[in-house]
């Protein structure tokens, strides 16, 4: 894990990296969250190979580092070969796969997204403002990153949240800048008028309780791990439906977040998702007095 104040030591080849630059300079010492804001509010390549050489040892195996990480989040169509972005034939994505990995940072790191959001940086006596032209068009949007290449075009990943439901748009091989700018903020905007949030569960909350054999206690409640949001049309709503399965026996001891069944939700009566139903609480065998009974009481169970 890397501390925001830890030093980088600046090489050469990040010195010489070609397109968009935040200026540092061969054999600076600069803070991670320098080169971080140089990355995300300059687009800084100088600052990528920086932060790739000092995580990674080089900028290769900073590729790899981002390939396992693409995969260990779900990226099918996306495969790096270096930090920056620049054209390379084996470095692609999809903006399916950028949505995807914008949703893990805003997910799994809560409390460095809102760098996405600053306007402009100085590094080197030279002010450079974000590239994002959505910054500023509304006050919902907070991120996230702009991209141009010849061979990917103007590329653009947006993201809104409003009345706590959070939207992400990203377009790729665009014209120009503008064009980019409007057919994400259209897609935002499309969203937000044709869909609605539905809170259906919280992790750790108790969904019901459920009898146990052979425990210290009668029962125990049951939950989910995780959050259940979803963002269905508008209207849409009214054909949610929750299946529950549930172990039968249950029998003591239990280990919290021990699955002790599933929950299945539908929509009109397809199915949407399942998730494992756990323990909320461990559970600990009873006296033998107690097996003894609900030994008795299993067999007519």
């Amino acid at each position: 894990t890397l501390s925001l104040d830890e030093e980088v030591v600046v090489s050469e080849k990040a010195w010489r990296t070609q397109g968009s630059r935040m200026f540092i300079e061969p054999g600076d010492r600069v803070r991670v969250e320098d080169l971080v804001l140089g990355l995300i509010v300059q687009s800084g390549n100088d600052a990528a190979v920086a932060l790739a050489e000092h995580v990674a040892g080089s900028e290769d195996g900073f590729a790899d580092l981002m390939n396992r990480a693409g995969t260990s989040i779900g990226l099918e169509n996306t495969h790096f070969v270096n930090s920056t972005g620049l054209p390379h034939p084996d470095h692609f994505s999809s903006a399916r796969d950028l949505s995807l990995l914008t949703a893990a940072i805003i997910r799994d790191q809560p409390e460095h997204f809102g760098y996405y959001a600053i306007r402009e940086f100085t590094w080197n006596g030279i002010t450079q403002k974000n590239r994002n032209p959505l910054l500023g068009r509304d006050e919902t949007v907070d991120g996230v990153k702009t991209g141009h290449t010849s061979s990917a075009g103007y590329c653009l990943i947006g993201s809104s949240e409003r009345k706590g439901m959070r939207l992400i748009g990203s377009v790729m091989g665009s014209r120009s800048n503008r064009e980019r700018a409007d057919s994400v903020y259209a897609l935002l905007k499309f969203g937000f008028a044709a869909y609605e949030s539905h809170d259906l569960y919280q992790a750790g909350t108790r969904i019901l309780s459920t009898g146990v054999f052979k425990g210290v206690v009668p029962e125990v409640n049951v939950g989910l791990a995780d959050t259940v949001q979803l963002v269905l049309p508008k209207g849409s709503g009214a054909g949610l439906e929750a299946v529950i399965e549930l172990v039968d026996p249950l029998v003591a001891p239990l280990v919290q977040g021990q699955q002790v069944g599933t929950l299945a939700i539908t929509l009109g009566g397809e199915p949407l998702l399942t998730r494992p139903l756990v323990a909320l609480a461990a559970v600990a065998s009873g006296s033998w007095f107690d097996a003894m009974v609900d030994s008795v009481r299993l067999w007519f169970h």
